[in-house]
């Protein structure tokens, strides 16, 4: 990146450094784990205490996004993925939730990577804001999930 001489780089925000340490714990976490069923239990596990950690706005959020993305998308493990609730297939992140708190955003969001299969022409959305999760909402993630892993 150019930037003008008073620019200095200040390197990764305490926000993303909390976030790496977040996925170095989750790797090793992972590595402990016995049998798959184990990891599988236990994932999920991990996934709810984090999204029982929220604040009440976001917690309502991703308790609704998770029951949307488990009931509509049954292929999709949840996970932690760098501290935020994830949906993975064969061990890959096809989306995830990231709380507003999580980097002092002004809303949630509804996060897809480029596993998920929402390819439509030249651009595609990859990443929806989320303030509320109404009945159109949740329509709207169970068709994006079901879309993503087809």
């Amino acid at each position: 990146m150019s930037g003008t001489e008073g620019d200095a780089y200040e390197g990764f925000t305490a926000e993303e450094r909390a976030a790496m340490k977040d996925h170095a714990r989750e790797l090793k976490a992972a590595a402990r784990r016995r049998s798959r069923a184990d990891k599988a239990a236990e994932a999920e596990r991990d996934v709810l205490a984090k999204i029982a950690e929220m604040p009440e706005s976001d917690r309502i959020m991703a308790e609704r996004v998770h029951a949307v993305i488990t009931a509509d998308a049954p292929v999709l493990a949840p996970k932690l993925w760098y501290g935020m609730p994830a949906y993975a297939l064969d061990g890959k992140v096809v989306c995830f939730f990231q709380s507003a708190e999580k980097f002092k955003a002004r809303y949630a969001t509804l996060g897809f990577s480029d596993q998920a299969k929402l390819d439509d022409g030249p651009m595609w959305a990859a990443g929806f804001a989320l303030t509320e999760v109404t009945a159109e909402v949740e329509a709207r993630i169970s068709a994006l999930v079901k879309q993503a892993v087809s």
